[in-house]
């Protein structure tokens, strides 16, 4: 009996193994609605790619105490159908960016459907909760451009359990992206401001234009891995 107590115990403190530390632990939720078609889920990607791999992003990520991120980038649509693009990967560099970059290129999109808010802030919160990395900062970057829920949690219940899971959520409100889509008035980022962001030092962002998103996208990566604020016209903490 002892060579299989033996076995046993070696097998539980194997797989106990203790999580990765990182600076933050960051979802990408990006919109896939039924407003967004298959040019603009290029283009986003393509601005999350360009954004990721951006010299000022790399140097803001190696800067950090841990010198690393926990990143993964997921598309969200009606409820039940968020859809995990890329991966948890550790970016600690220029090459672990281009890799993460490359990899939001290929897989074919799988979100589909009316708004969920809540859900896609429910998958996020999960993502981040089951995780195998420890992050002093935990964070949802939520994009999209309305604030409509139609079906699954409401907005209300999805924010309060990113909240009570300690992660901050921070808005990229799309006001008009390549305008093939649906723009949306400046009145979307004040509903951002109130509806979805929370959590200590919460921010928007806005991209209100295709020239802008990519720039938006990297204001917006620099700001959570240095775990700073944009200035106060842009900002609003709960």
């Amino acid at each position: 009996m002892r060579p299989i107590l033996t076995a046993l115990f070696s097998l539980a403190t194997a797989t106990a193994a203790p999580a990765q530390d990182v600076e933050v632990e960051l979802v990408l939720l990006a919109d896939a609605s039924g407003s967004i078609d298959p040019d603009e889920i290029a283009f986003q990607r393509s601005g999350y790619a360009d954004a990721i791999t951006d010299p000022r992003v790399v140097e803001a990520i190696t800067l950090t105490a841990y010198g690393r991120i926990a990143v993964t980038y997921v598309e969200w649509a009606s409820a039940g159908t968020e859809d995990v693009v890329v991966p948890w990967t550790i970016v600690d560099g220029p090459d672990t960016a281009a890799a993460f970059a490359d990899a939001l290129s290929g897989p074919p999109r799988r979100a589909f459907g009316r708004n969920s808010i809540g859900s896609a802030l429910m998958f996020g919160t999960r993502l981040i909760e089951e995780n195998d990395f420890e992050g002093w900062r935990k964070v949802i970057d939520f994009s999209g451009d309305s604030a409509n829920n139609w079906n699954g949690p409401s907005i209300a219940e999805g924010r309060q359990a990113a909240l009570d899971a300690g992660i901050v959520i921070n808005g990229l409100p799309i006001l008009c992206l390549t305008c093939s889509g649906r723009p949306q008035s400046g009145d979307l980022e004040e509903i951002y401001r109130q509806r979805i962001i929370g959590g200590p030092g919460s921010f928007v962002v806005t991209a209100d234009g295709s020239q802008s998103f990519a720039d938006a996208v990297r204001r917006k990566l620099i700001l959570e891995i240095g775990g700073t604020r944009p200035g106060p016209r842009r900002t609003a903490a709960r």
